[in-house]
């Protein structure tokens, strides 16, 4: 077996209304005294803090919150929230929300703690730290970004680009599904096969694929497909809830040792030039970009399709062809958009995602299959 390195998070709790004893468990990381909340306004508004926030205080606990995050998180919002954070002067950064809030956090925790501008950070292993203790506490379960070592964030020119760095991973992920509960149905959905995506990608990595990531991101489908209609259709089904963050953090674990590859590769144009939720872009290209795929995935999707008890197909060919019939069929039964054109897309809007697709080499060549311009461009065609 071939020599291979894998990283996650030490120290991970899982549990119902664990959110509540939110001070217990930072006390694992030493005299925490001032704690800044990185979060959104969406959080604030419904009321998810509230508990949390109160059993901090009755802790003696000083906070901070900052709840300017938006989606896609652009590079002068970071910077703003870790200048504002910083001088509240923390002992410990809590990101509390999606993935672009554990992003932000993340980000925000190195800002504080160290003299490097954000701009030198971009890219693999330029972080330098030291960086403030950090605690990441996911409110949707799809990302896995409390588990992964990578941000990405939306420079000032609208590129979407990623810092990578072990120091990204937090000292602590906190998993409470009864933050879920109250999802709206379609960001349950997006969210969902945005970690589905995740682990496919993970097993299919032309790059650092190992068995452990193999094995995690298995166990995240099985979790996932058993999970997501039921998450769906019935928002309050706690154990659903607990088994799509349970899927959404394995599949953070496998992706975060064995990185994505062109599915995500080409969801960013159209995240970033239309303004889609990364997950439902996904979800729109996923089908399309697996089908480019098959001459050299077919059994690796096959071994997917045995592993989540699917039958009827007998070869790897045809196995792989009815897996991905499976997802399509969930994401109509979930309610996603199906089509680019869902989602306002045309016809003269696909060559310039082509030219951008074409850019983003960091995922591209993570791809089971190598991709060309063409490739992208008739993949998006096929997806409109």
């Amino acid at each position: 077996m071939d020599r291979f390195i894998f990283e996650t998070v030490g120290h991970i709790v899982v549990g119902e209304a664990s959110c509540e004893n939110l001070s217990e468990h930072l006390d694992r990381l030493g005299a925490i005294s001032r704690v800044a909340v990185v979060t959104d306004q969406g959080i604030v508004g419904v009321g998810l803090l509230e508990k949390p926030l109160a059993a901090l205080e009755k802790a003696g606990k000083t906070v901070f919150v900052f709840d300017g995050v938006t989606a896609d998180p652009p590079s002068a919002m970071v910077e703003a929230a870790a200048a504002k954070v910083r001088a509240f002067g923390p002992d410990c950064i809590i990101g509390f929300g999606g993935g672009s809030t554990m992003d932000t956090a993340k980000v925000a925790a190195l800002l504080c703690a160290s003299d490097q501008k954000l701009d030198s950070l971009y890219g693999f292993d330029q972080a330098k730290g030291p960086r403030l203790p950090l605690v990441l506490v996911p409110t949707t379960a799809g990302t896995g970004s409390e588990v992964t070592p990578i941000s990405v964030l939306t420079k000032d020119n609208g590129e979407k680009a990623g810092i990578i760095s072990p120091l990204l991973f937090a000292d602590m992920a906190l998993l409470d599904p009864v933050l879920t509960l109250g999802l709206p149905r379609h960001i349950t959905a997006a969210t969902g096969v945005d970690a589905m995506v995740h682990a496919i990608e993970a097993l299919t990595s032309a790059r650092l694929k190992n068995p452990l990531s193999d094995s995690l991101a298995l166990a995240a489908l099985q979790r996932l497909h058993g999970a997501i209609e039921r998450a769906c259709h019935h928002g309050d089904d706690v154990q659903a809830r607990t088994q799509m963050l349970l899927g959404a953090l394995q599949a953070g674990q496998a992706f975060a040792n064995a990185p994505v590859g062109a599915i995500h590769a080409l969801a960013y144009p159209i995240g970033g030039q239309f303004h889609v939720s990364h997950g439902l872009s996904n979800a729109l290209v996923m089908p399309h970009v697996m089908r480019f795929n098959l001459s050299e995935a077919a059994p690796i999707y096959a071994q997917i399709y045995d592993a989540l008890g699917l039958s009827g197909a007998m070869c790897n060919a045809s196995k792989a062809e009815a897996l991905i019939d499976e997802l399509e069929r969930i994401c109509v039964a979930i309610g996603l958009e199906r089509r680019l054109s869902d989602v306002g897309i045309g016809a003269d809007d696909l060559p310039a995602m082509a030219d951008e697709g074409i850019t983003i080499e960091r995922l591209l060549v993570n791809n089971p299959k190598a991709m060309t311009r063409d490739d992208i461009f008739a993949i998006y065609e096929a997806a409109l």
